[in-house]
């Protein structure tokens, strides 16, 4: 069997010192099983816990860190009807980004349109199938209402700001810790229409004022427990709220439960990663029914948007892993195989 080179962690986990540029056997597909040639992949922080120790792949997915991509189709399995070589794809898989080759479900790549850059694509498949997910699929949100999106300078964050106002939300309420990520998120098309400093604002109270008292119908959460107290005061009857990550940690102590049970509170905690192939089918069918096709480049003028932070060549993937562990990007990090 043929080598390839790809990302690998020393001894299975470890700090950014422990990621180096190794080699490993190449995928073979299975009969309905795709292999891409991988031109670019997105950084995620599931990446980082995996990376840890913390966040272990689903049974029977590779051990290579990487769950989205962009690249060239460079084979196909027996059984596979919709992809031949030589097709430019972007997908969404369980593990094995960070490599280059990846074999994946046929179902779980996306055509590539041609406006888009090997990196725009790259940045899609993980932030937009994750937020779209939370906010539509799972927080129903609808015309109208008001929703709050916590970690908003993050690729999903940007990507739920954009999907609110896309499906004709009121007021779409950013949070971030700095200025300079308030300011951007302000200031894109499709942006936040209110900002919010978590770090020097009470976003409870701020809620409160933007809404004349209602609160927001749907919050995005990827922060946990320092954030749970004021979510639920945000929150308006009926709201829903959906958790995506524990950031702060897990633990909430001394909660009263009378504002779940008064204010009808929906609240439901989601992964993307261990769902089932087939649940992933039919959410990226949905997605590009829906959404994919109005999404454009950051320089682009659709109605939705990549933003992509920085590009390194994979070979510096140490320093990419650092400027995401320090919380420094506003939008996407993107690694090329060169």
């Amino acid at each position: 069997m043929s080598r390839m080179r790809a990302i690998l962690v020393r001894n299975g986990a470890g700090g950014v010192e422990s990621l180096y540029l190794g080699e490993v056997q190449k995928p073979v597909p299975s009969a309905e099983e795709v292999v891409v040639k991988i031109k670019a992949f997105g950084l995620n922080r599931m990446d980082i816990s995996q990376r840890q120790g913390k966040y272990p792949p689903p049974h029977g997915v590779t051990d290579i860190l990487g769950v989205e991509f962009s690249g060239v189709v460079a084979e196909v399995g027996s059984g596979v009807t919709q992809w031949t070589a030589g097709d430019e794809v972007l997908g969404l898989a369980g593990g094995g980004a960070y490599a280059e080759f990846i074999k994946i479900p046929e179902t779980h790549v996306i055509r590539k349109p041609s406006h888009l850059s090997w990196t725009e694509a790259a940045s899609i498949p993980e932030n937009w199938l994750t937020a779209f997910q939370a906010l539509v699929v799972i927080g129903q949100v609808k015309e109208k209402e008001d929703v709050m999106v916590h970690a908003a300078a993050s690729g999903v964050g940007v990507s739920a700001i954009q999907l609110a106002r896309f499906y004709g939300a009121n007021h779409v309420i950013a949070t971030a810790s700095t200025k300079e990520k308030l300011d951007l998120l302000l200031s894109l098309p499709g942006g936040a229409t209110h900002a919010v400093n978590y770090k020097t604002q009470d976003f409870a109270e701020e809620v409160k004022k933007i809404t004349l008292g209602k609160g927001v119908d749907v919050v995005i959460d990827f922060v946990g427990q320092s954030h749970w107290e004021k979510n639920i005061t945000s929150l308006a009857t009926d709201g829903r709220m959906t958790i995506l990550s524990l950031l702060s940690g897990a633990d909430v102590s001394n909660f009263s439960l009378i504002p779940l049970l008064y204010k009808r509170l929906h609240i439901e905690g989601s992964t993307l990663r261990a769902r089932s192939v087939q649940y992933q089918t039919d959410l990226i069918n949905r997605f590009k029914t829906d959404v994919f096709d109005h999404i454009t480049g950051g320089s682009g003028n659709g109605r939705l948007r990549t933003y992509i932070h920085k590009v390194y060549p994979w070979t510096d993937i140490q320093d990419a892993h650092k400027e995401m562990e320090e919380n420094k990007n506003s939008g996407k990090i993107i690694a090329e195989v060169v």
